[in-house]
């Protein structure tokens, strides 16, 4: 398959200081990291590759492919989503997604509760049900052994039901609200978008021919870093040619080996979803945890999780060493070696249980650990700087030379 056009990568019209740029920046090395378990959720809505041959399709620039992806405007679809994250972490029986879960403020509670049960998506594979009816009504099913779990969206309700342990949570938030403020996202395009964010004069961004995805005519959109050193080595995304709906999303890494992310749909239809899809009582007996109302602009001020708003003006305004996809993140602690994780429950057993995962390493910054996944890694130093990002260990090492 040979690539349609090149180096389509910039957007026109934006500065250093536009505010975009900064929000980039954070996506490109905090999304993997702070969200690894919940944006699995959100791929889980982009459906996986499944080959069928290479559709005559007619030519089309990388340009307009991303126009197509944005002018894109499906409402209604159903189908079903396999999806398999291996983002390289050790097995620490189950204890990975009670600290993603912990992360996001969520510990304890519900079991049905989807800021915690849809951290599972963060690692091996899973088989999903979706389906949408607009920006008020979506659904989407985690399909386990023996078991169901279930988000429903539904006008102002939302509700989660774990048939495993007959647990329900509801929770309600305004109606017509943002996608970015419902447990389900209304459009599986949107993780698409934020993967766009990202791409700048140091991204190739191609279209590498055809191909079909459940059935579906698609184009091949891949977005490439041009910099050496980052450990992102594509992304791949099958883009519907009649609705310009994202088919497919695929990040591999620039290690080689399985993909960190390939999520996709088996099966889709476009026809809208029968109304009785979203309807939901609970069933007679099962445990009903009720959640405060949800506002789509904000988290509630007592839950420790901060708005999209707060997020991105923290995120952009952390210190930035270098740029584009080899960009690291940097910020202090305030500790030094096992208490820079202070603030976290049992920080000094946490600290020395992850220390053994870690490689030590040493430079002119001094000495530190560095934590790593396929993805992304992580330099603590002894002394308490943090330096993070989607870049090589030696990349981090380098990095933290420079600031000294």
């Amino acid at each position: 398959m040979a690539p349609y056009a090149s180096d389509d990568s910039t957007r026109a019209g934006e500065t250093d200081d536009d505010p975009r740029v900064g929000r980039r920046k954070a996506v490109r090395y905090v999304v993997p990291v702070t969200v690894a378990g919940v944006a699995a959720a959100t791929i889980g809505l982009v459906p996986a590759l499944a080959d069928s041959g290479d559709p005559d399709l007619p030519k089309i620039s990388a340009q307009q492919l991303i126009e197509k992806i944005a002018a894109s405007d499906v409402q209604q679809l159903s189908g079903t989503v396999k999806i398999s994250t291996d983002l390289g972490l050790p097995d620490l029986g189950g204890l990975e997604t009670g600290l993603l879960s912990g992360a996001t403020g969520e510990s304890g509670g519900s079991s049905a509760d989807p800021s915690a049960k849809l951290t599972e998506l963060a690692s091996g594979t899973h088989t999903l049900r979706v389906a949408a009816d607009g920006p008020d009504r979506q659904k989407l099913s985690l399909l386990e052994n023996a078991a169901e779990y279930s988000v429903i969206h539904n006008g102002t309700d939302v509700w989660a039901y774990d048939s495993a342990s007959d647990e329900v949570y509801h929770s309600t938030v305004e109606k017509n609200a943002k996608d970015d403020g419902t447990p389900v996202p209304a459009t599986p395009g949107e993780l698409t978008e934020e993967a766009l964010k990202a791409v700048d004069d140091t991204t190739s961004v191609t279209v590498d021919g055809t191909v079909q995805v459940a059935g579906r005519d698609a184009y091949k959109l891949v977005v490439k870093p041009k910099q050496s050193g980052s450990t992102v080595g594509a992304i791949s995304v099958a883009v519907d040619a009649e609705t310009g709906l994202p088919l497919k999303f695929t990040l591999t890494p620039s290690g080689g080996g399985a993909a960190v992310v390939d999520a996709g749909f088996t099966q889709v239809s476009f026809a809208r979803p029968a109304a009785s899809t979203f309807e939901f009582t609970p069933p007679e007996g099962a445990k009903v945890t009720e959640g405060e109302a949800a506002d789509p602009a904000e988290a509630p001020e007592d839950s420790g999780v901060p708005s999209e708003e707060e997020l991105g003006e923290d995120l952009a305004g952390l210190d930035v060493l270098g740029d584009g996809w080899t960009s690291v993140a940097t910020f202090d602690t305030g500790g030094t070696g096992a208490a820079s994780a202070g603030d976290l429950p049992d920080a000094g057993a946490l600290s020395g249980f992850l220390g053994s995962f870690g490689d030590k390493v040493t430079g002119k910054f001094g000495s530190g650990t560095v934590f790593s996944t396929r993805l992304i890694n992580a330099l603590v130093t002894d002394d308490g700087e943090v330096y993070v990002g989607a870049v090589t260990k030696d990349a981090l090492v380098k990095a933290a030379d420079s600031a000294r």
